[in-house]
């Protein structure tokens, strides 16, 4: 992939990049020199996002947006085109949820979340591709989740959208196959990661919800966001121990899956508080006023995990793969040397 700034940076596009897992990747983005466009609806964490690419001696350019307005993100695509550089990479991140049972989410909330966590994704790649195209050079990194695959209840809203993502991007990405096109269209499967989202979506279950277990830190994810950046031919990544389990265990037996999750997907995705500690998103940024930026963590600092060898594997398939070929070998040649013995 080519440089394409003014000054020899790459440029990178980044929705949601006010919070979660999008806040980690614009400072990771930012912490290798690239220059980073800031996508997001809430005016105090856009701000702090800002402020993190440049203490990390980067560019960034703030464009308050919702993702949902395919009209705004085609103008926000064409500003940063005009005032950072032809545009690299491109992170769709940004989405909003509501958690409750499906027959206690309203029609309008399904639909408004619909309409930012998947069609914000389908006008985030179409802003992309209409100015990487005649290039033939770029990349779009879809976030998406081992949700994508499984569904699980009480996330009807999200599980909908990640499933929809997930087939846009293949049908997308068979169509720059056909047209022997260099740009490229990959997808990161995530685990559950402790964003302010658990914090901050709509929420009509009677505890205060939390991510099912074993949880990461966002910056796991923003390393293999980055990881997919640099790599796009592959077609996806899974980030996780956890993604990998969901996603082998329901190709084998998905109806089982289905009755465990309806005894265990309730509790888990619950702790034992009751109130919500910040208004929703759903409609307005639940951080646009001053002293509401929430950063990149949520509130499961003290359970998330920092660290998760199954990235670094999937990153390195063809390392391991020759490594166990290795391995086989020179287990056969012992066997083979006791027989001869």
């Amino acid at each position: 992939m080519g440089m394409a700034t003014r000054d020899g940076q790459r440029v990178i596009v980044v929705t949601g990049a006010s919070g979660g897992v999008g806040r980690a990747s614009v400072r990771a983005f930012a912490a290798r020199g690239d220059a980073v466009a800031l996508l997001a609806r809430g005016e105090d964490g856009l701000a702090g996002a800002e402020q993190d690419v440049r203490a990390a001696g980067g560019r960034a350019l703030p464009i308050e947006v919702d993702v949902a307005d395919n009209d705004a993100v085609q103008a926000a695509a064409d500003r940063v085109e005009d005032e950072l550089g032809e545009i690299d990479v491109w992170v769709n991140v940004a989405f909003s949820s509501v958690f409750a049972p499906f027959v206690d989410v309203a029609a309008d909330e399904f639909q408004r979340a619909t309409e930012v966590a998947y069609l914000g994704y389908v006008n985030g790649t179409r802003a992309a591709l209409r100015q990487m195209l005649p290039r033939d050079r770029g990349a779009v990194v879809q976030v998406g989740s081992a949700l994508a695959y499984r569904g699980i209840p009480l996330q009807s809203v999200y599980c909908g959208a990640k499933h929809a993502i997930q087939g846009f991007t293949e049908s997308v990405r068979c169509e720059l196959l056909h047209d022997r096109s260099r740009v490229r269209v990959t997808m990161v499967q995530l685990p559950a990661v402790n964003t302010p989202q658990f914090d901050w979506v709509l929420s009509r279950l009677r505890r205060h919800p939390k991510p099912v277990p074993p949880i990461y830190q966002p910056e796991i994810a923003a390393r293999a966001v980055l990881y997919a950046a640099d790599h796009p031919q592959r077609r996806e990544y899974w980030v996780g121990g956890s993604t990998v389990g969901t996603l082998l265990g329901n190709k084998v037996a998905p109806g089982l899956l289905d009755r465990y999750l309806a005894r265990t997907g309730y509790d888990s995705q619950q702790t034992g508080e009751r109130a919500a500690r910040l208004r929703p998103n759903l409609w307005q940024p639940a951080d646009a006023a001053p002293g509401t930026d929430q950063g990149a963590h949520g509130s499961f600092d003290q359970v998330a995990h920092a660290r998760s060898p199954q990235l670094w594997a999937s990153q390195h398939h063809g390392l391991l793969a020759a490594a166990c070929g290795a391995a086989a070998t020179a287990g056969a040649a012992v066997w083979l040397a006791r027989r001869r013995a």
